[in-house]
């Protein structure tokens, strides 16, 4: 088939043709946007799930439709190695210079600008082409705790948006990278926003261990926040995923096909979008076979073995590859810890620091107490295929 016209898209983030089974999500989210503009409540949500759900296409979705019902839109992803007050300061100030066009909040979005630039000060945030020609408001988000300043500006920045009958939509994705301190703030911030009926509205995206990390952070989180699960595709969402796609490029998938790439992929839209992918390019007829995918599947592991599955394999260090061979070597997870530490023939405690590392790096995540799991799917057959171990 031609390649050119290849509709599979993997890759991180993109867009995949066909948005299949994420439909309760979309339209839940889609009417918490609308609420927000009507001045009702409504809560906000992180999404969370593993690599390769699909997070951040859907959080890209919620972007297009916040910006689609009239929402001001700020748009981040957390790095590791960056402070929430860096990464919001450009943005919020993006949103304050598009309020400010209007007659009916120019007063409120001076306010505002005068709060963002006490929260630059005493966070000593470099502010490069994006600098503040207002004095800072003496006694407004300029205490040098995050938890209070941050409150203090998302409210300037909402009573700005209410003057003139907007929303503003803030979307983060790899939430888990936030410190516990900045979480707390956030939580606190649109805690106290919804408090006072703003129109600011919080739509996140991260692995597992978000929702109790937000727990963690402020108790309440769970009554602030939905927390839609991102997981696998089942059978009809994933035969959707792939089969309507080629059928809109006028060529056709076979049913023995489509349940070997199901098979193959577990219904986790990245690979599905991998197989899909190379499966288009292999097949020379009208319609892909099940010999053409048993070939796309090699291509596709080949694929994900020297990019999605390495890259994250290669930031680790050698003790963190070995914990995380101990732990693909007593076959599928969960995991227990203690199982992990008699495999190493270390304690529990001695290898606490290491697998604290190696959950910061967002590779593995304690499901329930005691055990640990790959963010990564199949990311347990990977290492078998390099380590060439024999499972338990």
């Amino acid at each position: 088939m031609d390649p050119v016209r290849n509709p599979f898209a993997p890759g991180a983030g993109s867009q995949p043709p066909e948005l299949a089974g994420r439909d309760k999500i979309i339209s839940e989210a889609e009417i918490a946007l609308q609420r927000v503009l009507m001045g009702r409540h409504d809560k906000s949500q992180i999404l969370l799930g593993l690599r390769g759900t699909g997070k951040t296409v859907l959080l890209n979705k919620i972007e297009q439709l916040a910006e689609s019902h009239g929402h001001l839109i700020s748009f981040i992803e957390a790095p590791e190695d960056k402070s929430l007050a860096e990464l919001i300061y450009p943005k919020v100030h993006q949103v304050l210079r598009k309020l400010s066009m209007w007659d009916s909040s120019k007063t409120a979005a001076y306010n505002a600008m005068r709060a963002l630039r006490a929260f630059a000060s005493v966070f000593k945030i470099s502010v490069g082409e994006a600098s503040l020609s207002v004095d800072p408001e003496i006694g407004v988000a300029d205490s040098g705790i995050l938890e209070y300043d941050l409150c203090e500006l998302f409210i300037r920045v909402g009573e700005a948006a209410q003057s003139t009958g907007k929303a503003w939509t803030l979307l983060i994705d790899e939430v888990q990278y936030l410190s516990e301190e900045e979480l707390s703030a956030l939580i606190v911030a649109i805690h106290r926003g919804n408090q006072k009926n703003l129109p600011v509205m919080f739509f996140g995206a991260g692995l597992p261990q978000a929702a109790a990390l937000s727990g963690d952070a402020k108790s309440y989180a769970e009554r602030l926040f939905n927390f839609p699960p991102v997981g696998a595709l089942d059978d009809q969402a994933a035969t959707a995923a792939i089969r309507h796609p080629i059928e809109d490029e006028g060529e056709l998938i076979s049913n023995k096909a489509l349940q070997i790439i199901i098979a193959q992929t577990q219904g986790y839209p990245y690979f599905l979008q991998e197989w899909g992918y190379q499966a288009w390019n292999i097949a020379e007829a009208a319609t892909i076979s099940a010999s053409n995918v048993e070939l796309a599947s090699s291509a596709a592991l080949r694929r994900l073995d020297e990019g999605f599955f390495r890259v994250r394999f290669d930031r680790l260090t050698p003790k963190e590859r070995e914990y995380v061979v101990a732990m693909a070597g007593l076959g599928e997870g969960p995991y227990r810890s203690s199982d992990v530490a008699d495999v190493l023939g270390e304690s529990l405690r001695s290898l606490g620091p290491r697998r604290a590392k190696i959950i910061r790096k967002g590779m593995i995540y304690s499901p329930a107490y005691g055990d640990i799991a790959f963010t990564v799917p199949m990311f347990d057959e990977y290492i078998m295929r390099i380590s060439k171990m024999p499972r338990a």
